[in-house]
Parts: C-alpha cells; sequence; structure tokens
C-alpha cells in the first residue's frame, strides 16, 4: 500500500474540515450524540485563529454593524461591545466556544485533496497527514475564493484593484476616485463608508439593486433559503441568501439614496488606463477600482471525487452530497447565513451518525 494508503493513514469516524461557524456546529454536534475529539472525529482549520472568516473582515466592521450574527449552539453570545471590531468580538467567541466544549480543533492545516481509499473510506490529505475517514463534512465556506469579473482592458489600469476580501477600512481611500463594483452589502457597505473620505465614487451594477423595506420574518427567510436550496437540488451552483432577499432599506441606505452615494450607473464595458468606460462614451476616471463583487464556494479540496454536476454545482439532499451519502456539506448555498450554518450541521451530525450505524467499519 502507497503512502496515502488506509493503513498508514491515522482512522477517524468523521473528519469536518473548516472551523467557521457550520464547522463548529457540526463539531458540536458531533460530541454531543458522543463522538470525541481526536479519537472518533477530527476538525480541520486552515486559519491561523479561531473566528473563521470573520477574523479577516474590516477593521470598521464593528460589531454593532453586523446584520444576522447569530449564537453558536450551546453558548450565546452576550455582553459584547457594539463598537469593538466584528474580527475581534466574534474570534473571542469562537475561541472561548472552542475551548468550552473542547473541539480540539487543528490549525493551521490545510486540506489539500479528499480522495477514494480503501474500505469504504476516504482519504483526506492535509498538511499535518493524512485522514482516513468513514464520513466528511466540508464546511470550507467561501471567504478564500473572492470573484474576480473580468472585463477588457483590465491589466491595463494604472490605478489599484482590489477585492472586498483586502478592503482595508475606509481611510486609504482619502481623497481617491473610487469605482466601486457590486449591488450586494458589501459594496454598499463600502460605498457609504468611503464616500466621507474620497474625491469621488462611482457604484456600478450588472442589475438593478432591489431594496427590501419593510420587516423580514421567518416565512421571507424561508421563502428565500428555498430558491437558493431549488438551485442546489439541482446541481447549479449556488447563489447567496441576499441576492434572492434584496438590501434592507435602512436609515443609512435611505441617505446614501438621498444624497446621491448610491446613484447606480450601469456595468461599464471596459477598463481603461485611466478608469472606465461605457460603449455610449461616457468614461469615469479612477484611481481605485473595488471588486464588492462576492464570493465562491471552496469545493477544489473535493475535486479528485468529482462530485460536480452538468450545472457547474454539486447537487445536495439536505447537506447530504447526491453522489456520494458520506459527504456533507455545510455552509454552502442555503445554509450559507449564520443559523443556516447551525441549522446545517445538526442535520449533517443526524445523517451521518444514521449511515455509520448501519454500515460498521470496514476492516483492512
Amino acid at each position: 500500500m502507497n503512502e496515502t494508503g488506509v493503513r498508514e493513514a491515522r482512522q477517524v469516524e468523521v473528519v469536518v474540515i473548516g472551523a467557521g461557524q457550520a464547522g463548529l456546529s457540526a463539531a458540536y454536534h458531533l460530541r454531543r450524540v458522543g463522538y470525541v475529539p481526536d479519537r472518533d472525529f477530527v476538525v480541520l482549520d486552515h486559519a491561523p485563529r479561531p473566528g473563521g472568516a470573520w477574523q479577516f473582515r474590516w477593521p470598521s466592521l464593528t460589531y454593532g454593524r453586523v446584520h444576522g450574527m447569530h449564537a453558536l449552539p450551546g453558548m450565546e453570545l452576550t455582553g459584547a461591545d457594539a463598537t469593538r471590531p466584528s474580527s475581534e468580538v466574534i474570534g473571542e467567541y469562537f475561541a472561548a466556544y472552542e475551548e468550552r466544549f473542547d473541539l480540539r480543533v487543528h490549525r493551521p492545516v490545510d486540506v489539500a485533496a479528499v480522495r477514494e481509499g480503501e474500505g469504504g473510506r476516504l482519504l483526506v490529505e492535509s498538511s499535518e497527514g493524512t485522514y482516513a475517514t468513514r464520513a466528511l463534512i466540508s464546511a470550507t465556506g467561501t471567504w478564500d475564493r473572492p470573484f474576480w469579473p473580468r472585463y477588457p482592458g483590465q491589466e491595463t489600469f494604472r490605478g489599484r484593484q482590489l477585492h472586498t476580501a483586502q478592503y482595508p477600512g475606509p481611510e486609504e481611500f482619502a481623497g481617491q476616485r473610487v469605482v466601486v463594483v457590486g449591488g450586494g452589502a458589501s459594496g454598499t457597505q463600502h460605498l457609504l463608508e468611503i464616500a466621507p473620505y474620497a474625491a469621488s465614487t462611482t457604484w456600478v451594477t450588472r442589475r438593478e439593486p432591489v431594496f427590501r423595506e419593510g420587516p423580514f420574518g421567518e416565512e421571507e427567510g424561508r421563502a428565500a433559503v428555498a430558491l437558493v436550496e431549488d438551485r442546489v437540488r439541482q446541481g447549479l451552483p449556488p447563489r447567496s441568501v441576499v441576492s434572492v432577499t434584496g438590501l434592507p432599506l435602512n436609515d443609512a441606505i435611505r441617505e446614501g439614496l438621498a444624497n446621491g452615494v448610491l446613484d447606480r450607473q450601469p456595468m461599464f464595458d471596459r477598463i481603461t488606463p485611466e478608469g472606465v468606460a461605457w460603449s455610449d462614451g461616457r468614461v469615469v476616471e479612477a484611481d481605485v477600482i473595488l471588486w464588492a463583487t462576492g464570493f465562491r464556494p471552496v469545493v477544489d479540496h473535493l475535486a479528485p471525487l468529482r462530485l460536480r454536476e452538468t450545472g457547474g454545482g454539486i447537487r445536495l439532499d439536505g447537506t447530504r452530497v447526491a453522489r456520494d451519502p458520506r459527504i456533507h456539506m455545510v455552509g454552502y448555498g442555503p445554509s450559507a447565513s449564520t443559523i443556516g450554518a447551525n441549522r446545517a450541521g445538526r442535520a449533517a451530525v443526524t445523517e451521518i451518525r444514521r449511515l455509520l450505524e448501519k454500515q460498521p467499519a470496514l476492516t483492512t
């Protein structure tokens, strides 16, 4: 047997990849049903410290400005200072959570690939060695795969281009002409922050933004999630929940619409050395193009298993991968919100426990 064979690998029942909201929820529920960390299951996280993607958010995103942050199962987040950066508040909360439930997250550990092994096991190849597991929970999120659209002339731009994943905060744009691309929550937040510092801002989006008035209750939330879930069931790449709910029309958004900061322009046709241009001859000069164009799921580690459908996505039944019942994806598609991640973690563990109880481990 070769060096990645089952006998040379460390054998566990379940490997959880990722220790953000979804991964920690899954680990919590594994413990709750009797699985022991570092014996029955292992959590591998590539980040340098607890906090999931939150630890990488820009300093100006304070905890009080975070929308829809739901507590992890079994431990509330209480008494947080709303003026502190969300990266600090949530990072400390995740760290305390890992310690309280003794989840023993391994970090920083990079997972390169998941392959078929012997005896019905999957081989998880990581920077700390190979694990042979009977089931896998992939909770890798999207933060590490920012989406950069391509436009003619992009490589000729003499200014600076950066993505939301690299956003440093508004002060760095003082006195600059900034084009913000993207119609989601990040794009509007960036614009509202940058405008008081920048020489000028221009907002461009592919589609006309949809602003949502009124309350957004459980019924509306379920309907939005159902739309995203339907795409995943069809094996199509998931869209974000925000893309089908629209943007909440709060006081900050209303002010931005009134003062012209959120004066949306249609998508430009090309990028020039000095800025951006439309086919009708209109041009905007710019020092910075900020791409608030979202993220894509991090799933490359699953590529050796050939799980993608012809539509380009990975088809799920709940959290279970349709092509392989040993694999569950949490924080993917309809569970890519904090409350959705919590529920998905519980659902994945419930199904995995049933699967493993029905199929005793094979000896190799």
